[in-house]
């Protein structure tokens, strides 16, 4: 469930309680929840986190040992959490990864997956670089307006799955797509390469606004996110669309929510998101 705010919360807290931190030891559980570079974990050991990036969904930890920069990448995926030590688990036995500190505020850092959709991988710098373009396209909280007409103007298909896919734009997942097509009153099915210019650019801003909201709500703990002090995201309580199937439209046009089953669920107002509006 962790999208983008989630992912940007998370890197948040670690740079305020971990930053500077020393890593002492890092435990794995199981050796299948690293993707790569699982030989070079003695590495690790007495490094200091000098840096901590968000990529779309992942949160990378950047660690500086003898001049040498290395990054552990932490995909949160659908059920992927960075937890501290004093944050309580429904299941502690999908705790797989303990990475301990000295020196921050905080002694130890959890990776909890219980589906294992996301993985660690220990990279390099060029590693990381080479990671990070087969994976994230633009992110949408720093793109600028120009960069994504162009992007949305070279594009063909349907627009939900466009705004949902993460070589395109990374870190928007089936939560905040919902959130940002109501808000902009586009339907998640409208045909990319009709939408004018004028349209895009309001999909831009509404994008960035409801991201950014979302952000300074703590993201939106639908199912199992918490934060790594184990805070709720407030976000939830502000989502219009999303999950209110069968609810009157918050625009008060008269409908009610809709369900559209497609790759993933879609909730929309047939009203305020006409599929027949010009664009």
């Amino acid at each position: 469930m962790p999208e983008l705010p989630e992912a940007e919360v998370v890197a948040r807290q670690l740079r305020v309680h971990l930053l500077g931190a020393q890593l002492n030891e890092c435990r794995v559980g199981r050796a299948d929840i690293v993707r790569e570079g699982l030989p070079s974990l003695s590495w690790y050991h007495g490094a200091v986190l000098e840096g901590v990036e968000r990529y779309g969904k992942s949160v990378a930890l950047g660690f500086k040992k003898n001049g040498e920069l290395r990054y552990v990448v932490a995909e949160l995926g659908m059920t992927g959490l960075l937890l501290f030590r004093a944050t309580q688990t429904k299941y502690p036995q999908h705790v797989h990864v303990r990475m301990s500190f000295t020196g921050g505020r905080e002694s130890e850092l959890r990776y909890w997956n219980p589906r294992r959709f996301g993985r660690l991988s220990l990279l390099d710098g060029a590693g990381l670089d080479r990671y990070r373009a087969r994976r994230f396209g633009v992110d949408p909280l720093t793109v600028q307006g120009d960069e994504f007409v162009r992007l949305m103007q070279d594009r063909r298909g349907r627009l939900k799955p466009l705004l949902m896919h993460q070589q395109v734009i990374a870190g928007i997942g089936n939560i905040y797509a919902n959130e940002i097509l109501f808000r902009a009153r586009l339907h998640p099915n409208r045909e990319v390469n009709r939408l004018r210019g004028a349209t895009i650019i309001t999909l831009h801003g509404t994008m960035q606004s409801v991201l950014r909201e979302a952000i300074s709500c703590g993201g939106s703990s639908v199912k199992d996110f918490y934060a790594p002090d184990g805070t709720e995201g407030r976000y939830k309580r502000r989502h219009l669309v999303y999950g209110k199937e069968g609810q009157p439209c918050p625009n008060r046009c008269g409908r009610m929510i809709r369900r559209l089953l497609s790759e993933r669920s879609s909730f929309f107002c047939p009203a305020c998101q006409s599929n027949r509006l010009p664009g």
